[in-house]
């Protein structure tokens, strides 16, 4: 039994590589709801679409959002309406977050959706979000606080960062069954997605980070940082303006009170030291996917680890 804490493209990523050595059955991945905003009356849940397309083969590739071939006809026509047009939702993007808000206005929690989505989609992997009460991020920019995805995409995270506020954090729980997952697995992995936003908003959920530390699983983490920089996406604004060190080190260090073993890139080795100082066993491996073998190369890794 593992269970893998995911935010959006890197995660969706390296989970593609894991799921070819380990029975769906067996995964279960708590994702990231931090993103979620309301769009065109709609409940959108950008993280948990982006591992649920991804792992069910019909992402965008390109983008590493969407779904493949998707069109655009129904965004097209809210434009002419003159509807917000920063957040580019494609028409079966649409059917899913169509879907999601029916059944949450029915009464279902984010849970059973995410699970009724992911297993319409032909998934055995257990997707959950991190809670199914309201939570929201929120970036702190010298323009202004702003929601995580209009900081993303309709300000192209341009802004300096000046904080991060986790609107909703001390009202939530953890959704049902990510706790029991932590504490029953064998393995706990921190995909390699953003510290601050994407596992920074799963850890501050009261019970998680708890969880963790308490769990008897072994709890392996894959740095998003090679080479003082990201792969992909804000992380290093958002960690520079939280005053955390934008390397391998600085992200090893915000998981240390927790983690076992921390798998940072080959171009980082000069860090092994550094973050071994922290208590954590470090691997050195080649950690950027470009394709399928190297999505499953490093997956292995983390496995051996």
């Amino acid at each position: 039994m593992i269970t893998a804490l995911a935010g959006g493209v890197g995660a969706a990523r390296f989970l593609t590589g894991l799921i070819q050595f380990v029975e769906q059955e067996d995964l279960t991945v708590v994702v990231n709801t931090g993103d979620d905003v309301e769009l065109f009356g709609l409940h959108v849940s950008p993280d948990v679409d982006i591992v649920t397309y991804t792992l069910a083969g019909i992402v965008n590739d390109v983008v590493g959002w969407g779904v493949r071939g998707d069109s655009f006809g129904c965004l097209g026509m809210l434009k002419r309406f003159g509807e917000v047009d920063w957040f580019n939702l494609g028409d079966r993007d649409f059917a899913a977050s169509i879907l999601r808000t029916k059944l949450l206005r029915a009464g279902f929690s984010l849970s059973q959706v995410s699970a009724k989505i992911s297993s319409d989609l032909g998934l055995k992997v257990k997707i959950l979000p991190m809670t199914d009460g309201k939570f929201s991020t929120y970036v702190r920019t010298s323009e202004g606080v702003v929601h995580f995805e209009e900081y993303l995409v309709k300000r192209a995270a341009q802004d300096e960062v000046l904080g991060v506020n986790f609107v909703g954090m001390d009202m939530v729980r953890p959704a049902v069954g990510v706790v029991e997952s932590i504490l029953s697995s064998e393995r706990v992995i921190l995909c390699p997605s953003n510290p601050i936003v994407s596992i920074g908003a799963i850890l501050s959920v009261p019970g998680i980070r708890e969880s963790l530390r308490e769990t008897a699983a072994r709890k392996v983490a894959i740095s998003p940082i090679i080479a003082g920089a990201p792969v992909k996406g804000p992380a290093a604004k958002l960690l520079h303006g939280l005053g955390v060190e934008v390397s391998a080190f600085g992200v090893a260090k915000l998981y240390a009170d927790f983690l076992d073993v921390f798998v940072i890139d080959s171009l980082d080795v000069a860090e092994k030291g550094r973050i071994e100082q922290l208590g954590l066993q470090v691997v050195v491996a080649d950690t950027l996917m470009k394709d399928l073998p190297t999505k499953a190369a490093l997956a292995k890794v983390v496995l051996d680890a």
